[in-house]
């Protein structure tokens, strides 16, 4: 399930706010602008399905949010450990992309997990908001969010990403470090592992 841990923006020692509820997440989010909603899993679709297999079986849901904000652009980006003997340099070039705090100047980052997780890290009003997306879970981070997403050491998800601007994503790195700062994905995800077996 998805969760979501706040922070102050001076480090993770407190915990302001822990929840996988999902209309707690959602109330929680939507003073920043933050968009987040639950759509239905295909379970008939593999966790490594390719383009048009996810366009097929999320049709209806990804033309509603297109009608809805006027996307230009609508992909899929999957990467899953596997036989490619390239996967742990991609993988790695992948992760230290995104790992770096940004922001977006021209556009929304929006995405929907058709499978597999990874966690949005968004640094807004004072606190560090951490996302654990998993499948079924759409995220939309207004655009001049300062945030960074992390997809673990050993990435795995399936993602549809939904652009207004035809050049896709474009980041704009603040420079700081903070993102060293807070626990990163193989942290969270190992955590919430372990308080969901006790559970």
């Amino acid at each position: 399930m998805t969760l979501l841990t706040t922070w102050p923006e001076s480090g993770p020692g407190t915990v302001v706010r822990r929840t996988s509820d999902p209309a707690e997440i959602a109330a929680a989010l939507k003073p920043l602008g933050v968009r987040y909603e639950r759509w239905p899993v295909r379970e008939e679709v593999p966790f490594d399905a390719d383009s048009e297999t996810v366009f097929t079986a999320y049709g209806p849901e990804i033309d509603r949010l297109t009608a809805e904000e006027g996307f230009t652009t609508v992909d899929v980006l999957g990467l899953h450990p596997g036989d490619d003997p390239d996967y742990p340099v991609r993988a790695k070039a992948a992760r230290e992309r995104f790992l770096r705090e940004h922001t977006h100047d021209d556009d929304d980052e929006v995405r929907f997990f058709v499978s597999g997780s990874g966690i949005f890290y968004l640094h807004a009003d004072g606190e560090v908001h951490a996302v654990l997306c998993e499948k079924g879970d759409l995220l939309g981070v207004p655009r001049g969010t300062t945030h960074w997403f992390d997809m673990g050491t050993r990435p795995s998800f399936t993602a549809i990403r939904f652009f207004h601007e035809e050049d896709g994503w474009i980041g704009n790195f603040t420079g700081s470090d903070i993102a060293a700062r807070f626990p990163d994905y193989d942290t969270v995800a190992a955590g919430y592992a372990r308080d969901e077996g006790a559970a």
